[in-house]
């Protein structure tokens, strides 16, 4: 299904930009949902991890000079490894304390950023950040200067990770996350180590929302402070909600409908805000599995209609001649 969103795109979408702005929240989502959707953990902190990959990727491509390849992969480790020390203070906490530490944790990054104007630029943000084109011993293999070739190299990405995550969560690690997120006591009696398991989570879901931070600094040739503000944490968090929870799919699903809504209400209105404010309230009271729950619904409602229809064609055995 994965492919097929990828294959569409181009044919429904007129805006290179917009389709790999879709696919690049499509991490993020997935990478949000491996938490909150598996592991039952509702983080404020995705925002860290989207922003700080986008400095670290802004940083090595402005003042290192350094390959696509190493722009991408310091964006990752240094989204890891800031999930890695975050995670290891909130996993300590649970519920609404645990969405509290990672709330602070979001305003303090924040604040780092607007204070270290030396690095981030501050208010101003990294401007000017280039797009290099992957290249082997030297030698290019593409270019990706134009929206729509750019959108090419962000598509590979991404299903190289869809198909990852989905092996991660249909693995033994993916139920383990699933059993904690059901009943954590008892996943902790029969032996796993679940604090180790949350932070491999979060470890993992950091390195990809990094990703997704340092590709979208090289979409918009730009690394501002609002990539790091706990707004975005909220974006990431609303469009996997809007998706389904528990299904990576659902979250690419979540993640198109957020940006192609709001791209369209934004045409419609200056404050297209309020008008998706509307549609969430009813996303959240109509639609509490999102929309991938509503597909299954419609799935098992044909599967049941196309049933009975059966049932009532069917002639019983010896009953031809009566």
């Amino acid at each position: 299904m994965a492919a097929v969103v990828v294959l569409a795109l181009p044919l429904l979408l007129a805006s290179g930009s917009l389709a790999s702005e879709l696919l690049i929240f499509a991490l993020a989502a997935m990478a949000c949902n491996l938490l909150l959707g598996y592991t039952g953990l509702m983080s404020f902190g995705q925002g860290i991890f989207y922003g700080l990959g986008s400095y670290a990727s802004g940083l090595l491509l402005l003042h290192l000079k350094a390959p696509l390849s190493l722009a991408l992969g310091g964006a990752m480790a240094v989204g890891a490894l800031v999930a890695a020390f975050v995670g290891w203070f909130a996993i300590r906490q649970r519920g609404v304390y645990f969405v509290m530490l990672t709330l602070a944790f979001s305003q303090m990054f924040y604040f780092l950023a607007y204070s270290l104007v030396d690095i981030t630029g501050g208010d101003n943000g990294l401007l000017d950040i280039v797009r290099p084109s992957p290249a082997l011993m030297g030698t290019v293999l593409f270019d990706i200067g134009s929206p729509w070739r750019y959108y090419t190299l962000v598509a590979g990405i991404f299903l190289v990770l869809f198909v990852l995550l989905q092996r991660l969560s249909e693995s033994r690690f993916g139920r383990t996350l699933l059993a904690i997120r059901d009943n954590e006591a008892r996943a902790a009696a029969v032996g796993y180590d679940v604090r180790a398991f949350k932070l491999a989570a979060f470890v993992v879901s950091g390195a990809v929302t990094g990703l997704a931070g340092g590709l979208h600094a090289m979409l918009s040739g730009i690394a501002p402070l609002s990539s790091i503000e706990y707004h975005v944490s909220e974006t990431i968090l609303l469009m996997t909600v809007i998706g389904g929870t528990g299904k990576l799919f659902a979250s690419v699903i979540g993640a198109a409908a957020y940006v192609l809504a709001s791209d369209w209400l934004s045409s419609i209105w200056p404050r297209w805000m309020m008008l998706l404010g509307l549609l969430l309230i009813a996303v959240a009271l109509y639609m509490q599995k999102g929309i991938w729950g509503v597909l299954e619904r419609a799935a098992r409602s044909l599967r049941g209609n196309a049933g009975d229809r059966m049932a009532a064609t069917t002639v019983e055995p010896g009953k031809e001649q009566a």
